[in-house]
């Protein structure tokens, strides 16, 4: 019998089964990335999002489809991996924004139309510069479709079908959209992994669940924090949890933000709640008398609580007393996370300064979670976030609206050569601006390159690529491929070292040789005899070099 109505738990297995469909599918919408690298990822990314938030939806009791999907959203947004993440879990934060406007526990046909209108809208809003010929177009043309056809739906599945049914269509139409798309001979692999999550919806309408054991056992982040590992180790960095009421003296000219912009700055876990003439707030804080005379500035206080949490804590773990007044680390004034992978690599950054290496990269692209965890581990007045990908920027630049208590800053790198080389700029004695605004200018004017290898037959800008190839890759193009290794560097240098260059930067892989490493450096002498040569023996698997010349 058809579905009038989405109920919570059907709406619960819906997504569930579509994750599962995603998970078991997720290879095939790796390979069809447009390059021709061994690093396609975008299905693994979008599994992996699609799981994590299916994992909070299993975890919960209620059956309402306004709590499914507003835990749904959470879930995801914190799982979200990658560009192809980042989107999904914004289109299903626009379905529930949807859903959050009924008035039962279901929805209507009418409802859920409008609730897949409202992702594409949302997800739409994610993106600063939207590229038609992705998976934004297929969320889009899909909804449109239904919406224009609202009147002659009259079930779920009947939405569904003409949904599906769009979305292949739009899928296909993605090369035409997308030249290089054409170029390649692939459809957009979002889209397509999109649609296996909707192919897993209409699945279970029709009574056919998908192995949920796949739902339960969740994928295990490979992202790795130098921070708490167990209670003990845990580090309170503001250590009065302060609670007060304030019975306002101009309610009707308070805001919110007279409170909140200040305790912003000297604290976390920061809330606060007006009602009528009364203010509530609640936040962590070293300064608990500061928060205190401030609020005083705006009304009478009325209750007050402060609980020393490092006391509580040292209690819990059976510390001595002695400990409990132990001096806590002053706070720096930068910190500075960066994603990496090779442990030469990681060594490099770190030597240069950055606190906290989150463990990924085109291989394996950290969540947003994996950022929050490592913004809120440092004690640091201002961070600074190196993505050194460039499919990773948006699950980065979640951590701004998740944590806007914390000032922050996003650095665009969108390779490890980039970050390396951005780094050489910071200075911890600045000001933030400043370090941004010349760090950003090292990344403008330097010139970076990798190389890999190829894993299928293609032609991608007029360059024909064999499977087995070494391919260079420059300016997010694949500029040359050849079948030495050593021939492919030397055209990147071609194209990258001048007279007016000076340092060259070069991390080389596992499965660089010797003579080729003295190759490359050779090579580069060659073009420039005065160039400074840096090796960094990188240890990265997939590419063999990483060249950073500035």
């Amino acid at each position: 019998m058809a579905n009038k109505t989405v109920s919570g738990s059907l709406f619960k297995k819906m997504v569930t089964n579509g994750a599962v469909n995603l998970k078991n599918n997720h290879k095939e919408i790796d390979h069809l990335n447009v390059f021709p690298v061994p690093d396609g990822d975008t299905g693994t990314n979008m599994q992996m999002t699609m799981m994590a938030g299916i994992k909070e939806v299993n975890n919960l009791e209620s059956q309402s489809i306004i709590d499914i999907s507003k835990i749904l959203s959470r879930g995801l947004l914190m799982g979200a991996r990658g560009n192809s993440g980042v989107i999904l879990s914004q289109f299903f934060r626009g379905v529930y924004s949807e859903i959050a406007k009924i008035d039962n526990g279901s929805a209507t046909v009418q409802e859920f139309i409008q609730a897949l209108v409202g992702g594409y809208q949302m997800a739409y809003r994610a993106v600063m510069d939207p590229v038609e010929g992705t998976i934004l177009t297929v969320v889009r043309e899909s909804a449109e479709k239904v919406l224009r056809e609202q009147p002659n739906l009259n079930s779920v599945e009947e939405v569904l079908k003409m949904y599906l049914d769009q979305a292949k269509e739009t899928l296909i139409k993605t090369p035409d959209l997308l030249p290089v798309l054409k170029e390649a001979g692939v459809v957009d692999s979002g889209g397509a992994g999109f649609i296996k999550i909707i192919e897993g919806w209409m699945m279970a309408l029709n009574g056919q669940m998908l192995n949920e054991s796949e739902a339960s056992s969740a994928p295990e982040p490979m992202e790795h924090y130098h921070g708490a590992e167990n209670l003990g180790a845990f580090d309170i960095k503001f250590g009065y949890c302060t609670e007060f009421i304030v019975k306002l003296h101009n309610p009707d000219k308070f805001t919110e933000d007279f409170m909140k912009n200040p305790l912003s700055q000297m604290g976390d876990s920061l809330v606060v709640v007006t009602d009528d003439d009364l203010l509530k707030v609640h936040v962590h804080t070293n300064q608990p008398g500061v928060a205190l005379t401030l609020a005083q500035k705006y009304g009478d206080l009325q209750t007050i609580k402060i609980e020393n949490m490092r006391v509580q804590h040292s209690n819990i773990m059976h510390t001595d007393d002695k400990n409990v007044n132990k001096v806590e680390k002053p706070r720096a004034k930068f910190g500075i996370i960066a994603v990496a992978s090779g442990e030469g690599i990681k060594d490099a950054f770190k030597e240069l300064g950055v606190d906290t290496i989150i463990d990924g990269g085109q291989t394996m692209n950290p969540s947003t979670e994996a950022f929050v965890k490592a913004v809120e581990e440092l004690n640091a007045e201002h961070i600074i976030i190196l993505p050194n990908n460039k499919n990773i920027i948006l699950s980065a630049e979640q951590t701004l609206d998740l944590l806007q208590d914390r000032s922050i800053r996003v650095l665009k790198t969108k390779s490890i050569a980039q970050g390396y080389s951005s780094l050489m700029a910071f200075d911890p004695t600045g000001e933030l601006d400043d370090n941004v605004e010349e760090m950003s200018a090292i990344v403008s004017n330097m010139r970076s390159a990798e190389i890999t290898y190829a894993v299928r037959d293609t032609e991608i800008n007029g360059v024909k690529i064999k499977n087995g190839e070494f391919i260079g890759i420059t300016k997010n193009e694949i500029l040359v491929s050849t079948p030495s290794r050593i021939e492919t560097a030397k055209k990147l240098l071609d194209d990258m070292i001048d007279e007016d260059r000076e340092i060259i930067t070069i991390f080389h892989g596992v499965d660089a040789t010797e003579d080729e490493i003295l190759g490359v450096v050779e090579y580069a002498k060659k073009l420039n005899p005065d160039i400074e040569v840096d090796l960094i023996n990188g240890k990265q698997e997939i590419y063999s070099f990483i060249i950073a010349v500035e």
